[in-house]
């Protein structure tokens, strides 16, 4: 498993962290940061999966 895989889905869980807790306490910017962490994880995670394909 390519490592952009796991740093990926290290950064959704993280950003989608970050954007609730944005939400709960009111603070926009914070809420945007972790949506922002939340897709650069996704496309983190696919150019691992493309790695991994790429390899097979």
């Amino acid at each position: 498993m390519d490592k952009n895989r796991i740093e990926g889905a290290k950064n959704q869980v993280k950003g989608t962290a970050k954007e609730v807790a944005g939400k709960v306490t009111g603070n926009k910017s914070q809420e945007v940061e972790g949506k922002l962490q939340k897709g650069a994880g996704k496309v983190q995670s696919e150019v691992g999966k493309a790695r991994d394909n790429a390899r097979h």
